[in-house]
């Protein structure tokens, strides 16, 4: 049965990945590239026909802020807006193109190395990615049926474009779901581990290591309930023992998962405020030039010390991100910015929605923090709560990280990017969405589970869950509907405006 799901999830999600290829090919020659004021790579080498065949066919992928990591991928950190983007994701674009992709260096230009790099990597990681997810939507909702349709919605999710696009979410994505699976299968160091890797390509990883202190605290209050106290000094020494080793591992785990991001912005402060180089010998000309138009700031001995040097705890990143990009409490509600908040308002809907019916489902235990499954002595039971599914007590930690990534980006962040911001870092968007389609549409899945003892065959559209429901659609109830069509929509929308400089999530 499961060998059969990950079949079907991985047919899914490489099928996915080749369709977001052919549409962003097809979108992007029928539609002319918008003239967006950002940040574009300075091309001056004659391009080869290898080079124009490769922007022919994945040029797409390249638009917005993948520009600056193919930049950083191809001539390092050199302006001072590069550091808004962590290193791991230009690091291992730059090892596959001049290793793997080396010997097409004859017809093929660094740059069109990259963005080949960036497409075939992204297409491995998502297919990675669903795999995943998968089994961690087994191991915390205990329910194979409801994993398997979590997945095949992850293959078709309304951020799909940015899973191919130059980006470092599917990256992030991969090392993420993996570090918070690891850690339901109780290997904390190798979850945080993971955990490191993820902050060291999106700077929100550091929020993963609520996880790392909920499951040792959760730990510590389950085995140290009064019905399993024994008398004897024996039991005060173990409670010591595990206290003291749960709080070394939370300490130094989450030492582990900030340190990445701690020594990147180091890095940019030996660059920007004790730099002794010499732009004019380190830098090529053209890219000095390009600085001088646009006023892009370098480093160098000669350069002025930017501000953020003198602050008392001198972060480059949120410098950038408060001066580049404007980003700061509350700053984007601005009546001009409206269509980016209804942009923005279904991924918010489900967020608050799945929080919200999460709470009212068991309100005691989420009062208590998820840390206990009953009340305390004298008092009845919580006997409603199910051990599987949405509602199971296990996802109430994945349920407060996605709240607050929510909130956090509500009211930070430019609105329309908490789209991509919490289907790349959060399994509950799918988790919840399944709920509802299994919850509103139980003839249709389960008409489609009375098959699923079959063996998984390798068809272009098989009919499984999704595809089930897609092509039942006029039966289908109002919220499937509108759950699938928001999720098909953007993923369309997502191709034609993203590739096209056009604004997007």
């Amino acid at each position: 049965m499961a060998a059969s799901d990950l079949q079907m999830v991985v047919h899914f999600a490489l099928l996915s990945r080749i369709l977001a290829v052919f549409f962003q090919m097809v979108f992007n020659s029928l539609i002319p590239d918008h003239n967006a004021d950002a940040f574009r790579m300075p091309r001056l080498n004659s391009p080869s026909n290898g080079d124009v065949l490769l922007d022919i066919l994945f040029s797409g992928f390249s638009r917005w802020d993948a520009q600056h990591f193919l930049f950083i991928a191809e001539f390092g950190y050199i302006y001072e807006q590069n550091f808004a983007f962590l290193p791991l994701f230009p690091v291992i674009l730059r090892a596959v193109a001049e290793t793997l992709l080396g010997p097409l260096q004859p017809w093929l230009c660094l740059h069109s190395r990259l963005l080949l790099a960036s497409t075939l990597l992204n297409t491995i990681i998502f297919v990675l990615s669903a795999v995943v997810l998968y089994q961690l939507s087994a191991a915390v909702l205990q329910d194979r049926r409801l994993a398997a349709l979590s997945s095949l919605l992850f293959c078709l999710n309304p951020a799909s474009v940015f899973m191919s696009a130059a980006y470092s979410e599917s990256t992030f994505m991969l090392l993420s779901f993996s570090g918070m699976l690891h850690l339901e299968k109780a290997r904390p160091l190798t979850s945080c581990a993971l955990f490191a890797l993820s902050t060291a390509a999106r700077s929100n990883g550091i929020i993963n290591a609520g996880f790392l202190f909920h499951s040792q605290l959760k730990q510590c209050i389950l085995y140290l309930r009064p019905e399993l106290k024994f008398t004897g000094k024996g039991w005060h020494k173990l409670c010591l023992h595990l206290i003291l080793r749960s709080a070394l591992l939370v300490t130094a785990g989450s030492v582990v998962i900030i340190l990445p991001f701690a020594l990147f912005q180091y890095y940019g402060y030996l660059t920007f405020c004790r730099s002794a180089v010499d732009p004019a010998l380190t830098i090529p000309p053209h890219l000095l030039q390009l600085a001088r138009e646009k006023g892009y700031h370098l480093p160098g001995k000669d350069s002025a010390v930017p501000s953020w040097c003198h602050h008392r705890y001198p972060i480059i990143y949120s410098y950038i991100q408060d001066t580049y990009w404007n980003v700061g409490f509350m700053r984007y509600y601005q009546l001009r910015q409206l269509p980016n908040f209804l942009l923005a308002f279904p991924i918010i809907a489900l967020g608050i929605w799945a929080a919200k019916q999460y709470v009212r489902t068991d309100p005691w235990y989420c009062i208590h923090l998820g840390l206990v499954h009953k009340k305390l002595k004298g008092e009845r039971e919580t006997d409603g709560k199910p051990s599987s599914g949405f509602y199971s007590h296990r996802v109430f930690v994945y349920v407060v990280h996605s709240t607050a990534l929510l909130a956090f980006g509500v009211c930070f962040m430019h609105i329309q990017v908490i789209t991509r911001f919490l289907a790349s870092s959060s399994p509950v968007l799918y988790w919840f969405s399944a709920h509802l389609l299994q919850d509103k549409e139980p003839g249709h899945l389960a008409q489609d589970s009375a098959t699923s003892s079959y063996p998984y065959t390798f068809s272009i559209i098989p009919r499984k869950p999704l595809t089930a429901l897609l092509q039942d659609w006029r039966r289908c109830s109002l919220t499937a509907r509108c759950v699938l069509g928001y999720f098909l929509l953007y993923w369309f929308l997502g191709l034609a405006l993203h590739c096209n400089f056009l604004p997007w999530t």
